[in-house]
């Protein structure tokens, strides 16, 4: 789906303000964070870390690599 949002002056900052269908599909409300990539075709806005997947990848490696270490802490 693609939408047209306007940029706004906010203070020393530029805003974009999101259509309130897409908010409520989304989940996002006032004072939500959301993340911004930049891409070699533009800009990536998200409401998803996406630092978190590579995050989890390395949790699972060192649970995996400690599986015996980490039983035995749980104790």
């Amino acid at each position: 789906m693609v939408r047209t949002v306007t940029l706004r002056k906010m203070g020393g900052s530029i805003g974009a303000t999101l259509p309130k269908d897409l908010a409520e599909r989304l989940h996002l409300d006032a004072g939500d964070e959301v993340f911004v990539v930049e891409t070699e075709r533009g800009l990536f806005i998200t409401p998803y870390d996406p630092t978190f997947d590579a995050a989890m990848a390395a949790y699972r490696r060192g649970a995996r690599k400690y599986k015996n270490a980490l039983r035995e802490l749980a104790k």
